[in-house]
């Protein structure tokens, strides 16, 4: 067979995953590859140097890891990247503050750990799909 005439295999959406916890990195790696392109980082200066470089549609950050948390990460990354899409991961937070991270953050979903993995593919796959929505959007509302 030729394999010029097969045809390729339709390209993954992109995942960003940031966490210092290397086993639950590897986790959520093994959870998401099947269905996305997954790049990993474990602090969130890594994290922006990687933005900077891909295009991602789903951002997955843990909020609190050494030098920097997941929530200052994820505000910054709503200002450059609006139509990615942003999900918090957090052992613990108070509901004030964790209201004021979903207004600041303009987040997708937070998702509370331990997370279950049914749960982690279910919410990247809507973030993906509203990250289609409102590219999509963006380009209806421009004018011709």
């Amino acid at each position: 067979m030729n394999p010029a005439a097969t045809p390729a295999a339709p390209k993954k959406d992109a995942v960003l995953l940031v966490d210092d916890e290397k086993p639950l990195l590897d986790v959520f790696t093994a959870a998401l590859s099947p269905l996305f392109e997954v790049t990993c980082a474990t602090t969130a200066r890594e994290a922006d140097l990687i933005l900077h470089k891909n295009r991602f549609k789903v951002v997955v950050a843990d909020h609190l890891m050494p030098g920097g948390n997941g929530m200052n990460f994820l505000t910054r990354a709503r200002e450059e990247y609006p139509h990615m899409q942003r999900i918090l991961v957090t052992g613990y937070m108070k509901p004030e503050m964790l209201l004021r991270s979903v207004n600041e953050a303009a987040l997708f979903r937070y998702l509370l750990k331990p997370v279950a993995i049914a749960e982690l593919i279910k919410v990247v796959q809507d973030a993906a799909k509203a990250h289609d929505a409102s590219v999509a959007a963006a380009a209806k509302a421009k004018p011709a």
